[in-house]
């Protein structure tokens, strides 16, 4: 009965292995029924041997059924390690293939990161071009405003100062025109004033007898004797010497028409007076005084024969002798 329940308990771990075994269950199995079969034999042999040998012999197979169970065991924690150590091999494979996606998908996060941070750092130097660009833009065009508007000043200034300069001499010539008017008509005045002089000397002239004319002439001659000069260079004194002059002035636009080298007399025909013992003529409406003696290389009968006329030279009024070109002129005094 022992027997019967130990190959009953070794046929159901063999069953239950077999899954297990694999491809080794095939040939297990047939040693197993080789076995039973051997066992078999045994124990109609046993049947047969006293008690002694039957103990034996029991215990031999006992042993030799145990064997096979140590075995299998053997095999099954064997089986066992290898599944555990191919599961552990498993997961550490998964594991490692966990680690290299986590490895990857960290990388491919950096990756992103940093292309994010390109892109960012791009995006904002593009971004900083373009507002220093719209900066240098914008100082450009202020630059142009601020050319433009001085431009604008400028022509503005300019127009001003055309206008300014325009209205001066507007200004200037209507100034100008008036004095030339002005002067015209004390032009016309002195001419008017000349000509009636001109003609009350004429009258005077035609009414003097021939006696007051001998007369006229001998006082005249004898004026101007009494004025010749012993030594001309050294008693001729000019009006800067004298102080300067403070007579009577003749406006320049009558004085340049009348008087000048080239609008030359002789003073014996003239109307003559001899005034604080110094001689006097009259010219052009005007009284002539002789400050100066006459120089003694001037002839006798100058004023009679001798062409004479009145120049405002630096200081004052001269007579000069046309005679003696270069040579000094008697200092003159001028009075209405």
């Amino acid at each position: 009965m022992k027997r019967v329940g130990i190959v009953c308990t070794a046929a159901t771990l063999l069953a239950f292995a077999a899954p297990l075994l694999g491809h080794t269950w095939q040939p297990q199995q047939q040693d197993e029924k080789k076995q039973q079969d051997q066992k078999k034999q045994g124990q109609d042999k046993q049947q047969q041997q006293p008690p002694k040998q039957q103990q034996d012999q029991s215990k031999q197979q006992n042993q030799r059924a145990q064997q096979p169970q140590q075995d299998q065991n053997k095999q099954q924690q064997a089986n066992k390690q290898q599944q555990d150590q191919n599961k552990q091999q498993q997961q550490r494979a998964q594991q490692q293939q966990n680690q290299n996606k986590q490895q990857q998908a960290t990388k491919q996060q950096q990756d992103q990161n940093s292309q994010q941070q390109q892109r960012a750092q791009q995006q904002q130097q593009d971004q900083n071009k373009q507002q220093q660009q719209r900066a240098q833009q914008q100082q450009n065009q202020n630059k142009q405003q601020q050319a433009t508007k001085q431009q604008q000043d400028q022509n503005r200034q300019q127009q001003q100062r055309a206008q300014q300069q325009q209205q001066d001499q507007n200004k200037q010539q209507q100034q100008v025109a008036k004095q030339q008017q002005d002067q015209n008509r004390q032009q016309s005045q002195r001419d008017q004033q000349q000509q009636q002089q001109s003609d009350r000397t004429q009258r005077a002239q035609v009414q003097r007898t021939q006696q007051q004319q001998v007369s006229q002439q001998r006082e005249q001659q004898g004026a101007w004797q009494g004025r010749r000069a012993s030594n001309f260079d050294s008693e001729h004194r000019s009006w800067q010497q004298r102080g300067g002059y403070n007579g009577f002035r003749i406006p320049d636009v009558y004085f340049t028409s009348y008087y000048g080298r080239d609008h030359y007399f002789r003073v014996y025909s003239l109307p003559f007076v001899e005034f604080g013992g110094n001689p006097r003529f009259q010219y052009g409406g005007y009284w002539f005084t002789a400050i100066d003696p006459y120089p003694e290389y001037w002839g006798d009968d100058w004023y009679q024969t001798d062409d004479v006329y009145v120049d405002y030279s630096n200081d004052g009024y001269y007579l000069y002798n046309r005679r003696y070109p270069g040579r000094p002129g008697i200092a003159i005094s001028i009075s209405l």
